[in-house]
């Protein structure tokens, strides 16, 4: 195992790339982070964040499939774990509901308001797409996995951001044509290029890992 330099700790987290198609071309929902942030401040993004410890106690009412679920194992994070944080974090930050109907009984505390919707988290429609490593020096740090999901499977109005927290602000979809207009971070750029490079039909030559966890940067793909 590559060794890790002393910095910051690398937390696990996932993010979600939230698109639908348009007449004018595809769409994708970003937000602004806060000018006082420690990560990434003012930066537009997609929502997402770090792994909680009760992710991994959620119960999917559909898992992800193949061939996400070979290309995330091998970590100490179960693939369906990454994929309850993601929409965990999509829902917190956006009001945004990636779910199916389904009783579910004593959920954790920050999944008790996506239960009580009724619904039970779904991730049966995620595509694993990219996944990088903060640079070491950075103030926070995280293992990010990216997951592309199409707003139909959202549960309610995706024009509705009415129950999202303070975290993003400008919450709005953009199409893939202007969203470099956005102040975005380098890698959120990369990501972008993959995604419209999905939207138009292309393939992927293995998920790409931008891996910062030893010394020195490295990039491949998992395939």
């Amino acid at each position: 195992m590559t060794e890790r330099p002393a910095d910051t700790p690398v937390r696990p987290a996932a993010t979600v790339v939230l698109t639908r198609a348009r007449a004018g071309g595809p769409e994708v929902l970003m937000g602004q982070r806060g000018a006082g942030a420690a990560f990434m401040p003012s930066k537009y993004v997609f929502p997402g964040g770090a792994v909680d410890r009760a992710d991994a106690a959620v119960p999917l009412v559909a898992p992800l499939g193949e061939p996400c679920r070979s290309r995330l194992a091998g970590t100490d994070i179960a693939p369906d774990t990454l994929a309850a944080a993601a929409i965990r974090e999509l829902f917190e930050e956006t009001g945004l509901a990636l779910g199916q109907p389904a009783t579910w009984a004593d959920p954790p505390a920050d999944w008790q308001s996506f239960a009580a919707r009724g619904l039970r988290p779904d991730a049966s429609g995620f595509r694993f797409i990219f996944r990088a490593i903060t640079p070491p020096g950075r103030p926070r740090r995280f293992d990010a996995r990216f997951f592309l999901a199409d707003a139909s499977a959202v549960q309610g109005d995706v024009e509705d951001f009415s129950a999202a927290c303070d975290e993003l602000s400008h919450l709005h979809w953009i199409s893939l044509a202007e969203v470099r207009r956005l102040d975005l971070p380098f890698i959120t750029e990369v990501v972008l290029s993959e995604v419209a490079l999905l939207m138009r039909g292309g393939q992927q030559p293995g998920v790409p890992f931008f891996d910062n966890s030893g010394t020195r940067p490295t990039f491949r793909r998992i395939t």
